[in-house]
């Protein structure tokens, strides 16, 4: 780790610290409260010395099955959401009591997909995480698990936490697990040789990567992609061993613990961010082969006579793809006009519009500062653009 490295950890003042079920999860069934108990008193000094902390948790559904008596994980959707029910209170009940004793308040903060999908909630969780920060609380945050469905089935609290660098405008995500970081070889595979620095997550890196643990959902590969996307924000990321004691202290001094994901020289913006990451696509716009080289080459806004196809309903405001002919993904961004306006308009010039509809939403279906550009064809990654409107 060179010099510069340790200075991207060194300079950050608000921290996101994600704990994953593996890590949390005590071997007599719940959450491990010692290693809360430790992680506060970690936190707490580093708090006195200015540093400001986020934490992302795992482990409703442990706590859960530990108050129900049950060893085995649970395998259907209404039992993990009923145990989460059960298990949150008794999960923020254990970060209470660990950081009362330092004098700090923590705050329960339950998000979904599907809410950070809507822009304007998403502004409004923002503002709610920085009111708790400046009154000194720290925010645990978790999945609301007792309805959101398509998180306990397919996400993960490592996703949650890349979006959640986004809203609290964090300077590093430190990912805790119950390994050392990423290693070259998956090591149930066979003997790998710790990562210490990734520059970027390319498909050889991603291929480092294993499937998920047994009591989590995540496993490597989802942290990898979170360390991918949080790079494009600016933002480094630590995949780290969340039982070494003083692991949180020893990143924050630039020491070499853990594998360290340095932040992309592309950065988006907060707002474009949320558009190529965070939020859910509504529909589909084909476009022609000069709207696709208008986007791309000349960084234009997509207009009405570039699209030959519309697919699927939505409104005014929502998130869409941009797709070329054979159907690959060059851009997502979000429209000014419905379905039904886009169908009515599509072909037409924009001079049209307002003789079509009878009013006139824009000239354009999608402005250039709410749209981001896929970088490469499979690289899932998406470039700047230096020009973007604030919230």
């Amino acid at each position: 780790m060179t010099a510069e490295d340790r200075q991207v950890l060194t300079c950050g003042k608000k921290i996101i610290v994600k704990l994953g079920s593996m890590v949390l999860a005590a071997p007599g069934g719940g959450v491990d409260q010692n290693l809360i108990d430790r992680l506060a008193q970690e936190m707490a000094d580093l708090s006195r010395q200015g540093r400001v902390f986020v934490i992302v948790s795992s482990g409703a559904i442990l706590m859960g099955m530990q108050e129900m008596g049950r060893r085995q994980r649970p395998r259907t959707v209404q039992e993990k959401q009923a145990l989460a029910a059960i298990g949150q209170n008794r999960l923020m009940r254990a970060y209470m009591e660990s950081f009362s004793r330092h004098g700090i308040k923590v705050g329960q903060v339950l998000l979904t997909r599907e809410g950070l999908d809507n822009r304007p909630r998403f502004v409004m969780a923002r503002n709610t995480l920085e009111t708790l920060l400046h009154m000194g609380v720290i925010p645990v945050i978790n999945e609301n698990d007792t309805v959101a469905v398509d998180e306990i089935r397919f996400g993960d609290n490592d996703f949650l936490a890349s979006m959640v660098v986004n809203l609290a405008d964090a300077d590093l995500l430190i990912l805790l697990t119950n390994t050392r970081g990423l290693f070259s070889r998956d090591p149930r595979l066979g003997e790998g040789k710790l990562v210490e620095v990734v520059e970027d997550v390319d498909e050889a890196v991603l291929g480092m990567a294993g499937g998920a643990g047994a009591a989590g959902t995540g496993g490597m590969s989802s942290k990898v992609l979170a360390a991918k996307r949080v790079a494009h924000m600016g933002v480094p990321t630590v995949i780290a061993d969340g039982r070494t004691p003083g692991a949180i202290k020893s990143i924050l001094q630039g020491e070499p613990v853990g594998t360290l994901f340095l932040p992309s020289p592309e950065k988006l913006a907060s707002r474009k961010h949320w558009i190529a990451y965070s939020a859910n696509p509504k529909g589909t716009l084909v476009i022609d082969d000069g709207a696709v080289k208008a986007l791309t080459v000349g960084k234009k806004s997509l207009l009405p006579s570039g699209i030959l196809e519309v697919k699927g309903r939505f409104e005014n405001g929502a998130l869409v793809r941009c797709v070329n002919r054979e159907g690959r993904e060059i851009a997502r961004g979000v429209t000014e006009f419905s379905s039904g306006q886009i169908r009515m308009v599509r072909g037409r010039h924009s001079k049209d519009i307002e003789l079509i509809l009878g009013s006139c939403p824009g000239e354009e279906i999608i402005h250039r500062d709410d749209l981001v550009i896929l970088k490469g064809k499979g690289s899932g990654a998406f470039v700047t653009d230096p020009v973007s409107r604030k919230d």
